[in-house]
């Protein structure tokens, strides 16, 4: 501002009445500094309590109309938990659901946030990318009850675990080289796709995430201008729509699809 000031005075004279002009500039200038400062404020406080404070436990969006929509399935999933199952339960998830699953659900689970080992990790993470055949004898010796996933095809939430699939994929393929990333590309795709529509790989389609994810959700048509088992998140319709579980058993699907808890069923009881 100083710089603009010695401007305007070497265009005008030394007079009062330019010297009023001078102030006059001042002030219009500090008043138009403090108006943006105040506008600053208040944009960061809105972006504060828009984009940091909200946790990640309860979600929210903007509708159409402006108003706000909450998405409290996780907390509807862990109350679910705590109310219907034993205190014993251990629970299959992937790790960044660990510390949740154990505060709010009062569960036990067999990754969190905290677990060091590797090879652990990917005994879970070799379960989901493994036919539900194949991942059944995993659950048994991990002494899994529950499998849960976490889903966001039909809301539009994007941080889902089909979105973390591939690094399940690539931990599990750290300890077995069994687990090929490669065969749960889209087939004949240059560069490789990542895909779960109908050009979805065999073993994508078969694998425990895609069934545990995607059970019943061909049948559900929410939106009329979509045909039924449209997911919003990868903008596709699921390619496979008639999956059947033999080794576990749906036991609850929250409000909004989020979460899906599934029971595993004892040897005994299978078919």
């Amino acid at each position: 501002m100083s710089s603009y000031m010695a401007v305007i005075r070497g265009r005008l004279s030394g007079s009062g009445e330019n010297k009023t002009v001078e102030k006059e500039i001042a002030w219009v200038m500090v008043f138009g500094m403090t108006t943006l400062m105040i506008f600053y404020a208040y944009h960061c406080v809105w972006v504060t309590s828009e984009a940091y404070s909200s946790p990640s436990i309860v979600l929210a969006a903007r509708q159409p109309d402006g108003s706000q929509m909450i998405f409290d399935d996780f907390r509807e999933a862990y109350y679910w938990l705590r109310q219907n199952t034993p205190p014993e339960t251990r629970i299959m998830s992937w790790w960044d659901y660990g510390y949740q699953l154990a505060a709010m659900a009062n569960r036990t689970v067999l990754v969190d946030n905290n677990t060091w080992n590797n090879s652990h990790i990917a005994e879970v993470g070799k379960a989901f990318a493994s036919s539900e055949e194949d991942a059944y004898p995993i659950l048994q010796k991990l002494d899994a009850d529950y499998v849960l996933v976490i889903f966001g095809g039909l809301i539009g939430y994007s941080s889902d675990d089909i979105n973390k699939f591939l690094w399940m994929i690539r931990i599990a393929g750290s300890t077995d080289p069994n687990i090929k990333e490669m065969d749960f590309y889209a087939p004949n795709t240059d560069p490789p796709e990542y895909s779960v529509g109908a050009n979805a790989s065999p073993t994508m389609m078969n694998s425990l995430m895609y069934k545990c994810t995607y059970y019943r959700f061909g049948e559900m048509q929410f939106d009329p201008h979509r045909p039924g088992g449209f997911d919003r998140v990868r903008n596709v319709e699921i390619g496979m729509k008639d999956i059947s579980l033999n080794y576990i058993e749906e036991a609850y699907t929250t409000t909004n699809w989020m979460v899906r808890l599934y029971k595993v069923k004892p040897p005994a009881n299978r078919g």
